[in-house]
């Protein structure tokens, strides 16, 4: 079936408007724990708490979760995908600036994407796609080692490593997410809930949360940001993109982030672009297009790394 003009450049404008959300919400993040009065408790109570408030009509029409779906999957869900994702993030944002974000995030996906393919469904990442990964290890090897010294005197690193470990934990709430048997919606809806719910027990914990001592002008930035462009807009818009080009396709969108959020971060946060980080998004970002498996002429049956994409969610929000 021929996809129409109109179709695609629908798509095309929801691919871009998705990119342009994932890197903003990394600016965000840095932003708010590096330059207000708010903590990673705090944009995360903003970032969770107001789309599980905006879809709590979901949960009050009941049969959130589809009978039979497994309580692993729900967990590995919140888990992946919820607050633990999130607090990583926002801690990592603390410690690294906001280019390396979006290089360690945007390239180690595809990698931990592809092993998961390979532990759990036995693909083989072969051609184009074997490039792309090795293009994205090379641009990350070289993004690490020619910022060893910074990382080392300014402690970068254990943002890098936070940042890594977000991404792992993407692809394990990606793989969940693809048996639970959630709609976008549902997923959306369950995954913000469930994390405002922990996150409760640990404010009550930690004390009065610096929301109540912030400017409400950061406030309100970060309430905007976070929760509604971050958590609700992100999700259609990228939904749309799927919907108009298919997973593989839409996935393209996410090499734009790296180049979107080193740039932004020079231009609204004085964060120097190095040569380091120059010559990472020259692999990375091709990288990126060619594993997303976008490019191959033939399409296989069954692309089970294309089912490890997310679909409710991305991380780059």
């Amino acid at each position: 079936m021929t996809t129409s003009p109109r179709t695609l450049w629908i798509g095309a404008l929801a691919a871009l408007a998705a990119a342009l959300i994932g890197s903003a919400w990394q600016l965000l993040s840095r932003h708010g724990v590096t330059a207000t009065a708010l903590g990673p408790m705090d944009l995360a109570l903003l970032r969770y708490g107001i789309p599980a408030l905006l879809l709590s009509p979901l949960w009050l029409r009941g049969r959130l979760v589809p009978p039979g779906a497994s309580r692993g999957a729900l967990v590995l869900l919140v888990v992946g995908g919820g607050l633990p994702f999130g607090l990583l993030v926002l801690a990592g944002a603390q410690w690294a600036p906001a280019s390396h974000m979006g290089i360690f995030m945007a390239g180690s996906l595809p990698l931990f994407t592809a092993l998961g393919a390979w532990i759990y469904r036995g693909e083989r990442v072969q051609g184009l796609r074997l490039l792309g990964l090795a293009g994205i290890a090379v641009g990350m090897t070289i993004f690490a080692a020619g910022s060893f010294g910074d990382t080392l005197r300014q402690q970068h690193w254990r943002g890098d490593l936070l940042f890594l470990a977000a991404a792992l934990l993407w692809t394990v709430y990606s793989l969940a997410f693809g048996r639970c048997g959630m709609s976008a919606w549902q997923g959306a809806a369950f995954v913000n809930g469930a994390s405002t719910l922990l996150l409760l027990p640990l404010l009550w914990l930690a004390g009065l949360p610096r929301l109540f001592a912030a400017p409400w002008t950061d406030i309100a930035v970060q309430a905007a940001g976070q929760g509604v462009v971050a958590g609700l807009l992100g999700l259609v818009v990228y939904g749309i993109a799927i919907t108009r080009l298919g997973a593989a396709r839409a996935a393209l969108s996410s090499a734009l982030v790296p180049v979107l959020t080193t740039l932004g971060a020079a231009w609204w946060m004085n964060e120097p672009v190095t040569r380091p980080a120059l010559w990472a998004l020259s692999f990375v970002v091709p990288g990126v297009v060619l594993a997303s498996g976008a490019l191959r002429r033939r399409a296989p049956a069954q692309n089970a790394t294309a089912s490890l994409q997310p679909t409710s969610e991305s991380p780059r929000p």
